[in-house]
């Protein structure tokens, strides 16, 4: 089956620093792919210049086999790219229904969405991540596994073929994660593609069909996350030379 997602050889420089370096790597259709590598391995950087807020220094991005290199982040969006951030920044003041409204305004089919479609796709995506119960709250009101959520569902309502996560388990506990890991698995019973950063190693085991690893901004390692895990430069680099 072709890939949804193609990144070839891509490379980010920001002056004299290589924060990405002659990356490959494909994605399948309804395929869970996590991308995991130590703080400040270049992670965010490549779904950066997937979604299209940063673009590459070189190599090429193709999204259902066509370049999207010169693309900007709307068009991607509306392409059917949708993504989380890792630092959760809901719009002040607006309601959650509203946050997700804005997200379905923008993304897939939104250019021709009238707002109170919106606030309907918006209301589905809620409840799809569990805070229907919430849309009438302020989105700033919300706490850490509630922001979590919301960006997914901020996403989601964009109608994205492919959904890049950006660590959307950080910093909740065991049962918060499990309930995110949920909420993923169904998001692909959608047939909707993940990438998902994240360092819980037993989550990102446990949802993923492969795994990639970077490595000062470099792949060090791809595969099933059993091999990959075990890897012995995996186990240097990012999970500690004791680890067996």
């Amino acid at each position: 089956m072709s890939a949804i997602l193609e990144v070839r050889r891509v490379t980010r420089r920001f002056a004299g620093l290589v924060a990405v370096n002659d990356v490959s790597f494909a994605l399948a259709p309804g395929e869970i792919l996590g991308l995991i590598g130590p703080n400040g391995a270049g992670k965010t950087t490549v779904i950066s210049l997937i979604s299209g807020t940063l673009a590459p220094s070189d190599g090429e991005v193709l999204f259902g086999g066509t370049s999207i290199n010169h693309l900007p982040a709307y068009r991607r969006a509306r392409l059917g790219i949708g993504r989380t951030f890792q630092i959760m920044r809901p719009f002040p003041g607006l309601s959650v229904l509203d946050n997700v409204a804005v997200g379905a305004l923008f993304g897939h089919g939104g250019g021709h969405r009238r707002l109170a479609e919106a606030r309907e796709r918006a209301r589905a995506s809620l409840d799809f991540v569990g805070l229907g119960s919430h849309v009438e709250q302020r989105a700033d009101a919300l706490g850490g596994p509630g922001r979590k959520r919301l960006e997914l569902a901020k996403a989601l309502a964009m109608q994205p073929k492919l959904l890049l996560c950006d660590e959307v388990m950080a910093g909740l506990n065991h049962v918060e994660i499990e309930e995110v890991i949920e909420v993923i698995r169904k998001v692909r019973a959608e047939g909707i593609s993940v990438l998902v950063i994240e360092h819980v190693i037993k989550a990102i085991k446990s949802l993923s069909d492969r795994l990639l690893v970077l490595h000062h901004g470099e792949m060090i390692a791809e595969g099933t996350p059993d091999a990959v895990l075990s890897d012995p430069a995996v186990v240097q680099a990012y999970l500690g030379k004791k680890r067996q």
